[in-house]
């Protein structure tokens, strides 16, 4: 019960953002993997998609392959959806015929939308529209944007509970994992819990250990300095 994008930006990043009328609705749907791809799995959700389908796009298959695999194996694969995208830009979804209405899917460049219980399909297609429409902004920026245009349009035709944000980068864990697991308003919450990240959290993730750079930063001078240094990259003082 739930509307979801899942993309892959001009940097190899992959993000998902997604919102319901769910308590802590990114606790299980959202999945994203370095270098290897992203998913949502929605409406009855099945989490035991989530690692055979990563395992199946680390070695190649196509998306729509992975998911005919999947849901073949799944008895209540009706009441299921999913989509998901991997590092060759390639995307597949499902939308099974007991999903609540109104629901479906769509995929653009780099990009799937899929939601159920919506207000109609005006929800992924302003989705998808402001995701494609602000392709300036800093990729996790573009997935707010996409989700508050999708709620603009109508989102969850029960109402508003939950929302989460994921980006990977280059690491094995998670870039940014921003969740708003019960709120009034929360995509409005997902925005300002993003613009709060800006102030030390980003930056300062950016320091830590990585492949490249396996001690990452420990000299808490040069920490500083990094931080001050992403604020100016901003375009002054934190926000």
């Amino acid at each position: 019960m739930t509307w979801s994008i899942i993309a892959r930006d001009t940097s190899g990043a992959f993000g998902v953002a997604v919102a319901s009328k769910f308590f802590a609705v990114g606790a299980l749907c959202p999945h994203a993997r370095s270098g290897v791809g992203a998913l949502a799995t929605q409406a009855l959700l099945n989490p035991l998609y989530v690692n055979p389908a990563f395992a199946q796009m680390e070695k190649g298959v196509h998306p729509a392959a992975i998911i005919a695999d999947l849901i073949a194996a799944d008895d209540g694969r009706e009441h299921r959806q999913l989509h998901l995208i991997d590092a060759s830009n390639r995307s597949a979804a499902f939308t099974g015929a007991a999903c609540i209405d109104w629901c479906g899917h769509l995929a653009g460049d780099g990009l799937s939308v899929a939601g159920n219980m919506l207000a109609g399909p005006q929800v992924i297609n302003a989705t998808a529209e402001a995701y494609l429409a602000h392709a300036t902004l800093p990729f996790a920026e573009r997935l707010l944007r996409a989700l508050a245009a999708g709620d603009a349009a109508g989102g969850d035709k029960r109402g508003k509970q939950a929302a989460a944000l994921q980006v990977f980068t280059t690491e094995d864990y998670c870039a940014l994992d921003l969740r708003v697991d019960d709120h009034a308003e929360p995509i409005m919450e997902l925005g300002r819990l993003y613009q709060k990240s800006l102030e030390r959290y980003q930056p300062f993730t950016a320091c830590l250990p990585t492949a490249r750079r396996p001690a990452g930063l420990t000299d808490r001078g040069l920490i500083e300095a990094e931080v001050q240094k992403f604020h100016a990259q901003l375009g002054g003082a934190p926000p």
